[in-house]
């Protein structure tokens, strides 16, 4: 009789979590609580699933876009109409926005050129180049390292020291603050 009852319960606790649990329960009871009661099961703890970190309130690329605007004037540059100045209003304008973002630049990124030849120079891409260094155009054939014309230096950024956000959530998004004159 037992014998069967536990060849019983082997395949029901086999396909059955519930039942699994409830003999779980049984057999951990302490030895000293009369056969055939069951200590009542503690509630298990939920899974703790890590939840996910908050996205931050502001993006680097909006951080990055309020700098530009802040010490260059970059959008209201690039958001201008052009077409009532003359070319000299717009070179005397472009000038000052173009150096003015290449400082944020610098202190930002300390950009550098990927490859020290300049364009036009003869270079070799070798074997096993990184495809996110190097861009191959052209008659691309064979294998390998390849031979060919500078194009393009490229750029790398050797730091990169985005001012980080401390203002509040309403304001993540603005990009420029409005700005009042008080008399």
């Amino acid at each position: 009789m037992r014998l069967w009852l536990a060849i019983r319960v082997f395949f029901q606790v086999l396909f059955s979590g519930e039942v699994a649990d409830r003999v779980k329960g049984v057999l951990s009871a302490p030895e000293n609580e009369p056969a055939g009661t069951v200590a009542p099961r503690a509630a298990e703890p939920a899974a703790k699933r890590p939840t996910p970190p908050k996205p931050p309130a502001r993006s680097d690329a909006l951080t990055l876009l309020a700098t530009l605007q802040r010490e260059a004037r970059f959008i209201d540059f690039i958001q201008e109409p052009l077409g009532g100045y003359n070319d000299a209003q717009i070179g005397a304008a472009a000038r000052d926005v173009h150096r003015d973002c290449g400082k944020v630049l610098a202190r930002l990124f300390a950009l550098q050129p990927v490859v020290a030849e300049q364009e036009g120079a003869e270079v070799e891409v070798p074997a096993g180049f990184d495809a996110g260094r190097y861009r191959l155009t052209g008659n691309v054939t064979g294998d390998p390292p390849f031979r060919g014309q500078l194009v393009h230096p490229g750029w790398q950024a050797t730091v990169c020291e985005v001012p980080v956000w401390s203002g509040s959530d309403s304001s993540a998004r603005v990009i420029a603050p409005v700005e009042v004159e008080l008399k």
